[in-house]
């Protein structure tokens, strides 16, 4: 049977290192948040730093398939929320102030609140949550995520999804999250 997520290939296969830098990602933040734990004030129900609209494809996937592992009406209310989601700076996954797919959600969610090293053509500059690190002058390299090493590795599996699973055609570089609802084999209740 062919698996719409991966129709040239084998999606388990294919999503495994998208998966293993996922868990690298979860084992260095929990590391950073284990560390400096009376630094960072994020917490279940903080949602302000909710802003994601699109994914790369490989993420898509990963989230396509949470969603079918979810339970009917949860699927079912997922789906309404993101055919209801308008256009705008709040996550769609968004379900109040918790995230649907919390346990799958993207690499970039997983490092919010701490503190990311972000390349730019003036120069490197720190982007942290406002509420985190306040009781620092300075934060040691040891608590800082550099996004573009980040974001190169995800663009490579992400070339390595693509490769695996359409070898034939070039998918959307992004997917907006609202379009989940029509991404191939997201729950179809």
């Amino acid at each position: 049977m062919t698996d719409l997520l991966c129709p040239g290939g084998d999606l388990h296969a294919a999503l495994a290192p998208y998966r293993a830098l996922r868990d690298q990602v979860d084992q260095l933040c929990a590391r950073i948040v284990a560390e400096f734990a009376g630094q960072i004030r994020c917490r279940a129900g903080c949602d302000s730093c909710c802003l994601l609209q699109g994914v790369l494809p490989v993420e898509a996937a990963s989230l396509a398939l949470a969603w079918r592992n979810l339970p009917a009406a949860s699927a079912a209310r997922l789906r309404r929320q993101l055919q209801d989601a308008a256009a705008g700076e709040r996550c769609p996954l968004l379900n109040g102030d918790h995230c649907s797919l919390y346990a799958s959600r993207p690499i970039i969610c997983r490092t919010h609140g701490l503190p990311l090293l972000i390349e730019e053509a003036a120069g490197m500059r720190v982007d942290r949550c406002p509420l985190n690190f306040t009781g620092l002058a300075t934060l040691p390299g040891a608590a800082v995520i550099h996004l573009e090493r980040l974001n190169s590795a995800l663009v490579a599996v992400n070339r390595h999804y693509l490769a695996s699973c359409f070898p034939h055609a070039e998918p959307a570089e992004r997917i907006p999250l609202r379009q989940l609802v029509t991404f191939p084999a997201a729950n179809p209740d």
